[in-house]
């Protein structure tokens, strides 16, 4: 589902006139729709660790330098070095006094404190990318622009949780009639998001019951 089919979704959920194209979107109303789309899934893929924003990419790290600039277009998740992974520390001081613990790295404003080594080196980095939304080029990018602009959150999920989110926000009046159905419909989506987009059955999201 596009950003117009999504724009339209939500001016047909608050019994508002659709549009044919994205030329018609000039009222004040149109303009906070499309600001609040954009801002409810950013807000939706940064909350989570999700697997469709997982992304590998490598970096050179030439010989004896211990800082780079990081230019992981995200969160990192794993940072492996000649296959050997590297945990986060967050204890910039030892880094830059030469004295961190082996097989760690730290990040500094936008640069990677790593270990020195005495050969070139390639780091090899899986993260959760920042960006939200991918155009009709198959270009991934952080925000809706254009008609045919599609988030990265996956359907049937993506219409739910975009669409009754952003009438939740729009409205923000919980005495309006269709505002217990919005609410209900968005928290159904998102847990299913969560609980059916695991890459693994056994890292799937479940609720275990006890009796006392």
């Amino acid at each position: 589902m596009n950003y117009l089919q999504l724009i339209n979704k939500c001016l047909l959920e608050m019994n508002y006139k659709q549009v044919n194209a994205f030329s018609e979107l000039i009222k004040n109303d149109h303009k906070r729709i499309m600001n609040i789309l954009n801002l409810i899934n950013k807000e939706i893929c940064a909350i989570e660790g999700w697997n469709f924003l997982i992304r590998r990419t490598t970096l050179m790290l030439p010989k004896g330098v211990t800082e780079i600039e990081n230019d992981v277009n995200g969160r990192i998740l794993y940072l492996f070095i000649d296959g050997k992974k590297h945990d986060y520390c967050d204890d910039v001081e030892s880094f830059m006094e030469g004295s961190q613990r082996a097989g760690t790295y730290s990040v500094l404003a936008n640069r990677l404190l790593l270990p020195k080594f005495n050969e070139d080196k390639v780091l090899d980095i899986v993260y959760y990318t920042k960006n939200c939304v991918i155009d009709s080029e198959g270009m991934e990018k952080m925000e809706f622009e254009y008609a045919t602009d599609v988030s990265l959150i996956p359907m049937p999920f993506v219409e739910q949780i975009l669409v009754y989110g952003t009438c939740l926000r729009l409205k923000a009046n919980p005495q309006y009639f269709k505002f217990p159905y919005w609410i209900s419909m968005y928290k159904e989506a998102l847990a299913n998001l969560k609980s059916k987009t695991a890459v693994s059955v056994s890292n799937a999201p479940v609720v275990k019951m006890f009796r006392t």
